[in-house]
């Protein structure tokens, strides 16, 4: 079964027009044709393709249905993006293929990438919202600098995951599943020290993701993870 993105189906009934290319040239579906639309925001739409030109598809809503929540609270992971952007690129779409609700990229001291298009990551999200059937997208957010991250106001409880020595319990034996969640992951050369001291003092609590070394993205997907997990219905 097919899933397609139409963020604004609820107000113009037709697919975007790279949705609807996908659907009429790719797939060869015509009108009369029943099919699958997500608006991103919990819903799954039942729908029949009413007009299919070249440029067009628009459809007729059959049936609307709420997408159950699989994890309680907000899921918030923030990274430092890598060099090599297809790593990031890899931690977004698995990441959304396991479940988070929000993304979001830090310019760090130590950061080795301190550019970031999020146009191409959306591309990949929505893909692996569409890949793992699910009604919600997670909201990918600019990069913004560490200081001002930090410095925001946040709900929930708050993480650093960094490689300093000190008192740092695992990141799972924290974790609650009645409160929303923000971890934060550095870049490879780990956040700064003055860094981690902004952090600690705007209510962030140290946490080690483990014995193991590991890479910015696999820090992140681990952290992803064990937030779903701990947060499951």
């Amino acid at each position: 079964m097919y899933l397609f993105y139409t963020p604004d189906i609820d107000i113009h009934p037709e697919l975007p027009e790279e949705e609807a290319a996908h659907c009429l040239r790719v797939l060869r579906l015509s009108q009369g044709d029943k099919i699958t639309l997500t608006d991103g925001k919990g819903y799954f739409y039942e729908a029949q393709i009413s007009v299919a030109s070249a440029k067009r598809c628009s459809v007729s809503i059959l049936n609307k249905t709420f997408q159950p929540f699989y994890w309680r609270g907000h899921l918030h992971l923030a990274m430092a993006p890598t060099k090599n952007m297809d790593r990031t690129e890899w931690f977004a779409e698995k990441a959304t293929e396991i479940g988070i609700d929000e993304i979001s990229f830090l310019n760090c001291r130590f950061s080795e990438r301190k550019v970031l298009k999020v146009e191409r990551i959306e591309k990949i999200v929505v893909s692996a919202v569409k890949q793992s059937f699910k009604a919600r997208k997670p909201q990918i957010n600019e990069m913004t600098s560490f200081d001002k991250f930090v410095r925001q106001d946040f709900p929930g409880d708050k993480f650093i995951a960094h490689c300093y020595a000190g008192e740092k319990p695992l990141l799972k034996d924290v974790l609650s599943n009645e409160k929303d969640t923000l971890v934060l992951v550095g870049p490879e050369g780990d956040f700064s020290p003055e860094e981690v001291e902004l952090a600690l003092s705007c209510g962030f609590r140290p946490v080690s993701l483990g014995m193991s070394r590991l890479r910015t993205e696999t820090a992140a997907l681990v952290a992803a993870h064990l937030m779903n997990l701990y947060h499951q219905n």
